[in-house]
């Protein structure tokens, strides 16, 4: 059976929660489009999260692979469009190291572009009345970290894969800021999932188009 593998990552910035570490806990075993997933939580440190990554793409070699992230104040799902090659960090991470302006691969391009049908993922979420939008930007902390590492070490592998941003869990946001139940962030990734494993096209929408 083909593998899906679904990352998340450990709490970071003094929290006790991240959703994508319970999303890639609440999915794994189960069979998403034909395809076993795989659950596994990253560490939220530089360099050290890439190692890993690299590790789990040798043992399972999935076919897909959605690294999630927790993005703070975002209100909806949303899948990157793009990787970029430096890490400049605001905090620092759970080894204490705050990069600024570093390559995260010496010599590497610019960017990357997710292969990951992110339109289509997100017509999909709406469809099924999850929030959800394309996002321009991954950040320079550890999401974009892993996910420039992802396509990096993808780009000699048949697998396709991508990273997806899910907001905090109302017990992470202060009075008014935006938040999503865990149930709908699950069902969500796991919807991205299916797409991202039938969905060989991507859809050519105008963004905030649902149709």
């Amino acid at each position: 059976m083909k593998t899906i593998l679904i990352t998340g990552f450990e709490p970071f910035g003094g929290m006790d929660l991240n959703p994508s570490q319970e999303i890639a806990r609440q999915l794994n075993g189960h069979v998403i489009a034909g395809r076993r997933v795989v659950g596994r939580i990253l560490p939220c440190v530089f360099g050290a999260a890439n190692v890993e990554l690299r590790a789990l793409l040798r043992e399972f070699e999935p076919e897909i692979v959605l690294a999630v992230g927790q993005g703070d104040g975002r209100a909806d799902i949303t899948p990157e469009r793009v990787a970029i090659n430096v890490d400049d960090a605001r905090i620092p991470d759970n080894a204490g190291v705050q990069p600024v302006d570093r390559r995260i691969v010496a010599g590497g391009p610019a960017a990357y572009w997710s292969t990951l049908p992110i339109k289509a993922i997100v017509t999909a979420l709406r469809a099924h009345e999850i929030p959800a939008s394309v996002s321009q930007t991954a950040g320079t902390f550890v999401c974009n970290h892993v996910f420039y590492g992802l396509m990096h070490a993808l780009r000699r592998r048949v697998g396709r894969g991508g990273f997806i941003h899910v907001p905090w869990l109302p017990e992470q946001a202060k009075r008014g800021q935006p938040s999503l139940p865990l149930p709908t962030m699950v069902e969500a990734v796991a919807i991205a999932a299916g797409v991202a494993a039938t969905v060989r096209r991507d859809t050519r929408l105008a963004e905030g188009k649902t149709a």
